[in-house]
């Protein structure tokens, strides 16, 4: 009998699992004709052995074939409006190559070191900053928030001669700060899942973008109506706190003043990383939408052992 459970149990926990995305590594061994070289643009806290270590990361075979730059302190304030004294606290580094199709798709190949921002996160706050198709690499040789991991995105694309809209970029690490405040604060409650947390943010920018373009115009009650109503839908009106969502309203209600609103790229982006989703935790949203759905387990389980 208990081997009876445990086949059962093994087959259900499968069952829930969620495939990580399958991503092709950037190839650093060859000169893509659409774009020319990879770019890797290291933080520029990096030592000259600390880059030497980092290019390891990213498995360059051949550093004649890659572009290679680093940000400082005044990229920090450029993109993102900070103030740094220095650049010594910039040690996350991306290798960024542009793509023809399939959105923007984002690979943390040190997730040991990248302690707070998921795949996700970047990607949906780098399509507001107004980057698209692309394979983007995170990489950190030390234990790194990844907070500023994006300022590489963008100047890789600036420098690959892609100009990109500072106000965006800078609403863009709210964005990436928001989300990462949440989850850091829903770390410790078992209902939360941080891809739904994504999903859902992906999904309100969606619905404004199509609102705006069928009215015109988005009011404050329309941007607060649009956020409950898809927090509702995946019910983290149950887990998040009310601080939780009035950020994300306040947030909306800046993003929906950018060009980011009324682009059809960005929609297009954001329709591309919706797919990935729907791909990759497809079951996962599901279960956010089904409040019974945790609850039929383990009725199944005290069923199915007698308790």
């Amino acid at each position: 009998m208990k081997l009876y459970q445990k086949c059962i149990l093994s087959s259900l926990t499968c069952a829930l699992c969620v495939s990580p995305l399958s991503i092709s590594a950037i190839s650093t061994d060859v000169i893509d004709e659409a774009w020319g070289k990879p770019t890797i643009v290291y933080g520029g806290g990096l030592s000259s052995s600390q880059i030497e270590q980092t290019a390891q990361l990213f498995d360059i075979k051949d550093r004649n074939y890659v572009y290679e730059l680093s940000v400082d302190a005044y990229d920090l304030s450029n993109y993102l409006g900070y103030s740094l004294d220095n650049s010594s606290s910039l040690i996350s580094s991306v290798m960024v190559q542009k793509t023809s199709s399939g959105g923007v798709v984002v690979d943390i190949i040190t997730p040991e070191n990248i302690t707070n921002i998921t795949e996700e996160q970047y990607a949906n706050a780098a399509i507001t900053a107004g980057i698209t198709d692309c394979k983007i690499e995170v990489a950190s040789i030390m234990t790194v928030t990844g907070e500023s991991a994006l300022t590489g995105v963008y100047k890789a694309f600036e420098a690959n001669g892609v100009q990109l809209d500072t106000q965006r970029t800078a609403i863009a690490q709210d964005e990436l700060q928001m989300t990462n405040e949440i989850a850091q604060e829903n770390q410790e409650n078992s209902d939360f899942e941080s891809n739904v947390l994504d999903q859902t943010i992906l999904e309100i920018k969606q619905e404004l973008a199509d609102l705006k373009k069928q009215n015109g115009s988005l009011s404050d009650e329309d941007i607060q109506r649009v956020v409950n109503e898809i927090i509702k839908k995946y019910r983290l009106d149950e887990i998040l706190s009310p601080e939780n969502i009035q950020a994300i309203i306040s947030f909306m209600e800046k993003y929906v003043n950018t060009s980011a609103i009324d682009s059809q790229e960005v929609l297009d982006q954001l329709n591309s990383l919706a797919k990935s989703f729907s791909k990759n935790f497809g079951s996962l949203l599901k279960q956010a939408q089904d409040s019974g759905f945790f609850d039929k387990i383990i009725q199944f389980f005290k069923d199915l052992f007698g308790r």
